[in-house]
């Protein structure tokens, strides 16, 4: 043979020669007998067969499970909802789904005693505070002031509807009014 300095892209057509030896090279390197090789090659035909047998008896029952889904008309969307339904079911029976519902449950339960507890103690710092004695000499104040007010608007101490308060307030303002006489100012020098 002559030497070559071809590339790897470089291409020359196979020769029958080398067609047979590629043919004859056995890539597990056992030495088979004949024999071994037949049996083989019919083990090999009837498993193809059966292959192809199992294919076509599985085509058949796919479309005899298609016809009678059909008949029984089930469609798609009825599917896809028993399969959300069923993955549902499936997710709220699983351990780690229970697991997280107990503990969400019980995180609930002390987040609300933890409310109520700090509901009740705002509720008794109102009522100490509103106990305090400076509490109580703001509201004598309040109350004072708000006494004051009623006299001095109604006239009297006491209190009456909110119309009424109104319509003694307007009489009030009105009799407090200075009058100006027109005459006296004329008569007056500048």
């Amino acid at each position: 043979m002559e030497t070559r300095q071809q590339g790897f892209l470089d291409s020359e057509p196979l020769r029958e020669t080398d067609e047979d030896m590629a043919s004859e090279v056995n890539l597990n390197n056992s030495i088979m007998t004949e024999e071994e090789r037949e049996e083989i090659q019919q083990e090999l035909a009837k498993l193809e067969e059966e292959i192809s047998t199992l294919k076509q008896v599985l085509s058949s029952k796919e479309k005899q499970h298609e016809e009678l889904k059909q008949k029984l008309g089930t469609t798609s969307l009825y599917e896809l909802r028993n399969n959300l339904s069923r993955g549902w079911h499936d997710m709220q029976t699983s351990t780690a789904y229970k697991k997280t519902s107990e503990t969400l449950s019980t995180a609930g339960q002390k987040t609300s005693a933890a409310f109520s507890t700090l509901g009740s103690a705002i509720t008794r710092k109102f009522g100490d505070m509103r106990n305090s004695p400076s509490f109580k000499s703001f509201e004598e104040k309040v109350e004072t002031t708000v006494s004051t007010i009623k006299t001095k608007v109604g006239g009297t101490g006491t209190a009456g509807s909110f119309e009424e308060v109104l319509s003694s307030a307007a009489n009030a303002s009105s009799q407090d009014t200075p009058t100006i006489n027109l005459t006296d100012s004329a008569e007056r020098p500048c």
